[in-house]
């Protein structure tokens, strides 16, 4: 039985190894309109910070508001304000400087 743990333990453990890990200065930015290339995707962070309370479309939930029209509503700065000092029910969001600016651009296309 130890025996089975162990190679399943050891066969995941090569699985999850082989698919995580891309080189992140090869990623491109999804928000940024330029065609450079970042170590950051706004969406991602978007997908793994907002949507609990945004929702998955960013249609909105609850008391969190639609980000689905934010660049209609608020500037890029604004946005980031936001995200960095919160506002109303929501909270800062800890995330560095680049990964605010990055997804405020991002949210800030969203008309």
């Amino acid at each position: 039985m130890k025996k089975q743990l162990l190679a399943v333990l050891f066969g995941a453990t090569l699985v999850l190894g082989a698919c995580g890990g891309g080189d992140k200065a090869k990623e491109t930015d999804k928000g940024n309109t330029g065609g450079e290339t970042a170590a950051v995707d706004a969406e991602a962070i978007v997908d793994k910070s907002c949507i609990m309370c945004h929702g998955g479309n960013l249609e909105g939930q609850g008391n969190a508001p639609a980000l689905t029209d934010v660049g209609s509503r608020l500037t890029e700065e604004e946005i980031k304000a936001v995200i960095v000092d919160g506002r109303g029910g929501m909270p800062a969001v800890k995330m560095s400087d680049e990964e605010s600016t990055a997804v405020a651009q991002w949210l800030a296309e969203k008309k």
